[in-house]
Formats: C-alpha cells, structure tokens, sequence
C-alpha cells in the first residue's frame, strides 16, 4: 500500500499534513491540530526540530513516539 503521509495521533488515519504555519500541521480526515515541540511528550528526551521543513520527522530519535502536541 502506498504511504499517503504521517499518520495521525489522533485517528490514525495517513491524512497529516503541514499548514501554513512553520512548525504546525493538521488532520484532514478529523482536522485535529498538531504543533511540533521539541521535547518529547512520553519519554522527555530533547531534540532539534527542523520547522521549515516539508519532511520533518515527527518521531522521536530515543522511544520513536510522536513529537506532536495536539493544539
């Protein structure tokens, strides 16, 4: 199966995608609201985060957990 883009946290769905905002996406199947952070939500590890980037990576470097709080 092809990869349509990030799933979402929220509904698992391959619909996340980027706005207009640096550092911010959104759900287009459920249309939650992500902001990318820099620290990880479940294991605290800090990381850089690339925010101009159209392949940020949205997953932790140390426990593979999203780096995306919901907005």
């Amino acid at each position: 199966m092809p990869k349509l883009g990030p799933e979402c946290p929220a509904c698992g769905e391959p619909w996340l995608r980027p706005t207009a905002a640096p550092g911010r996406y959104r759900c287009v199947y459920c249309l939650q609201r992500y902001e990318l952070v820099s620290v990880c939500p479940n294991c605290g590890e800090h990381s850089t985060i690339v925010r101009m980037s159209s392949t940020a990576i949205v997953a932790c470097n140390h426990c593979q957990g999203s780096m995306l709080r919901a907005v």
